[in-house]
């Protein structure tokens, strides 16, 4: 009787084990660092870099495809500068002076937390592409003629590439990424902006 007590609760904590590192291998977490600039233009110019950590979470795998949701923390130092001095209409109280001073460069950080959602395909045992979707709210601490101070929201849409070795995977990620606030501050043009990232994730 004390044998089989011993075994049931073996098993049962053994079962526990398992279905707890079934859910644990579901996760990886990885970092990432890219840069990009803006889309040709008279208007304006916009160059960045950014440094993500991340947190992805596999929803579903099958024979051809894999879907997971990736949360990621970004911060983004980039460099402004207005180009064309009438992008600043005359109707915009003291005009002049806010010409001269957007014309200068202007260093713009970003505090964003990405939450995404990747389709991927595999090809192979250690090679994929995928497709990546992402939005999140966003904190920007300078004031420029597209976009005023604080609150706004960071648009990605993104191809990767990946490779897989033993429990790393390997990343690069080209995307495109629009930054606006929603109509929420005074200045919402925003910026749009042509990006490449490489990052480095580790299976759980």
């Amino acid at each position: 009787m004390a044998k089989k007590s011993i075994f049931f609760i073996v098993s049962f904590f053994v079962l526990l084990q398992l279905h707890a590192q079934q859910k644990y291998n579901n996760y990886r977490v990885g970092v990432s660092y890219g840069f990009g600039s803006e889309f040709n233009n008279t208007d304006y110019t916009f160059t960045n870099n950014f440094y993500k950590a991340q947190l992805y979470y596999r929803l579903k795998e099958t024979r051809n495809f894999r879907y997971e949701i990736l949360i990621q923390p970004e911060i983004n130092f980039g460099k402004h500068q207005l180009l064309n001095l009438y992008f600043v209409k005359p109707e915009t109280p003291d005009f002049e002076q806010k010409r001269i001073e957007y014309m200068k460069l202007k260093n713009v950080h970003e505090y964003v937390l990405n939450i995404g959602f990747i389709v991927s395909k595999p090809i192979g045992n250690m090679f994929s592409c995928y497709l990546l979707g992402s939005i999140g709210p966003m904190i920007t601490d300078t004031e420029t003629e597209r976009m005023s101070k604080g609150f706004a929201f960071a648009d990605v849409l993104a191809i990767g590439f990946s490779v897989d070795y033993n429990q790393f995977q390997f990343d690069v990620r080209p995307s495109v990424r629009h930054v606006s606030n929603a109509g929420l501050g005074s200045s919402n043009a925003g910026y749009n902006t042509k990006n490449i990232e490489f990052g480095i994730s580790y299976q759980l």
